[in-house]
């Protein structure tokens, strides 16, 4: 299935156009490495939390938003290979030497999928929910099966694509990282999913009949939803 390189970055709000520019100017170059799809989305709906959310995870400062952004490939492998491309290819040594965000405190990490349901990497989608969640330790077939049951309600309301993953290739950083990021407990993994709409309008009306619907009532995650952490983005690069 598809695996993900998944990114949370802190970019000044003053330096949205720059960020676009800069994100452009890298598709070219990833799409050489064999990145199936490139999307980056710029926070719209993001709510703070009280223990954890994503402006914490990123460490977001005054005037920054946060980017919730994911590299797709066809599997493990074309991913390691692109990495290493990457690593020694001097188009990338140029592009971080002006980077328009603190990439001391983006965090990223590979996610191997686990439910990949709906119209696939259409291109079309315009607003994107993104989640990071802590999966409890040995519960990757059960959140499998439970991310594949909500998938169909989701799609019944409007959304294009829902997509979750599990940690595979997640490094530790020494301020910010996704295991950080939902407080993450020994022998937790961090998740990574979104779900794909054509805008928000419909994402919000969708999830107005999401969290009406019986059938989530009978759901129960494996996970700790108060560790958590989501939002609502807009696209602004699907490449």
């Amino acid at each position: 299935m598809t695996y993900i390189e998944g990114f949370l970055t802190p970019v000044p709000t003053a330096n949205r156009d720059r960020y676009l520019d800069h994100a452009r100017a890298a598709v070219p170059m990833f799409k050489d490495f064999g990145a199936a799809r490139m999307v980056e989305a710029w926070g719209e709906d993001v709510p703070r939390g009280q223990r954890n959310d994503l402006w914490m995870a990123v460490a977001a400062e005054e005037g920054e938003a946060v980017v919730f952004s994911w590299f797709e490939y066809p599997d493990k492998a074309t991913r390691d290979a692109a990495n290493a491309r990457m690593m020694a290819d001097p188009r990338l040594a140029e592009m971080m030497q002006d980077m328009p965000f603190d990439g001391g405190r983006m965090i990223m990490g590979g996610f191997d999928s686990v439910s990949d349901a709906g119209s696939g990497s259409g291109r079309n989608a315009g607003f994107i929910d993104g989640v990071v969640l802590p999966l409890k330790a040995d519960a990757r077939e059960t959140y499998r099966d439970f991310a594949s049951s909500l998938a169909p309600i989701f799609l019944e309301f409007g959304a294009l694509r829902v997509l979750d993953a599990v940690a595979d290739d997640v490094p530790t950083g020494e301020r910010t990282d996704f295991y950080r990021a939902v407080c993450a407990e020994k022998g937790e993994p961090p998740a990574f999913g979104f779900v794909e709409w054509p805008d928000r309008a419909t994402r919000d009306a969708g999830w107005n009949a999401i969290m009406a619907d019986p059938r989530m009532q009978d759901q129960t995650p494996p996970f700790d939803g108060k560790r958590m952490i989501f939002g609502g983005f807009a696209v602004i690069v699907d490449a």
